[in-house]
C-alpha cells in the first residue's frame, strides 16, 4: 500500500531481505483514476489520487534511498503519463500527481546524482491496456486518427523497453529527464 509510509517501509526491508542487500532499482508505477470536472471534483477525490500517484512514489524512493546511498548507485524510474506534461480536462488530480513526478525526480537527481543515483520519468501516452480499452471507443480512434503522429496507440512492452534501459548501466549519465513513450503525442512536453 504506497499510500501507507509503513508498508512501504516493510516492503522495501523484506526486498531487501529477499535480494541479500540494498535494492538497486525502484520502478514506481502505482496509479490511480477519480477523474470528474475541477468544479465538482472532491477534496477526497483530489487528495487520493495524489496520494496515490505523486506521494505513494516518493515513499518509495524514499524507503529504497538509504540502501542506493550505501551501495554508491542506484536507478529511480516514475512512470508518469502524457496528461502529466499536457493536462487534460476533468482530471486535474491525476495531471498534477503525475506532473508533480518530473519535480520529484529533478530533485532527486541533483540531491542524489553525486552518489550514483539517477532518477528519470517516463511519461506514456495511449498505451494498450485495459484502462485504454475501456474508454469509448471514438474518444481512442479520435486520439489515434488526430492527435497521435504515429497513428497507434503504444504497446506495454514499447514501454517497458524504456524503463529497461532507464534501469540498465548503459543510462548511468541519464538523470533528471523525461522520456516521452507516446507516439509523438505531446511532443516532448
Amino acid at each position: 500500500d504506497v499510500t501507507n509510509s509503513e508498508s512501504v517501509d516493510a516492503a522495501f526491508a523484506k526486498a531487501a531481505q529477499m535480494v541479500g542487500g540494498p535494492i538497486e532499482v525502484v520502478v514506481a508505477n502505482a496509479g490511480i483514476t477519480d477523474d470528474g470536472l475541477l468544479m465538482r471534483m472532491s477534496d477526497d477525490s483530489f487528495e487520493n489520487v495524489v496520494d496515490t500517484n505523486l506521494a505513494g512514489a516518493f515513499r518509495c524512493a524514499r524507503a529504497a534511498s538509504t540502501g542506493m546511498i550505501r551501495r554508491k548507485g542506484g536507478r529511480i524510474i516514475f512512470v508518469s503519463s502524457v496528461v502529466g506534461l499536457f493536462g487534460s480536462a476533468g482530471q486535474t488530480n491525476y495531471s498534477a500527481s503525475k506532473a508533480g513526478l518530473v519535480g520529484l525526480a529533478r530533485s532527486i537527481a541533483r540531491e542524489l546524482g553525486g552518489r550514483g543515483i539517477t532518477a528519470n520519468v517516463v511519461a506514456p501516452g495511449f498505451i494498450d491496456t485495459d484502462m485504454t480499452r475501456s474508454l469509448p471507443e471514438e474518444y481512442t480512434k479520435t486520439a489515434v486518427d488526430q492527435a497521435i503522429p504515429a497513428k497507434r496507440m503504444g504497446q506495454p512492452e514499447e514501454v517497458a523497453a524504456v524503463v529497461s534501459f532507464l534501469a540498465s548501466d548503459d543510462s548511468a549519465y541519464v538523470t533528471g529527464n523525461v522520456i516521452n513513450v507516446d507516439g509523438g503525442l505531446g511532443m516532448g512536453h
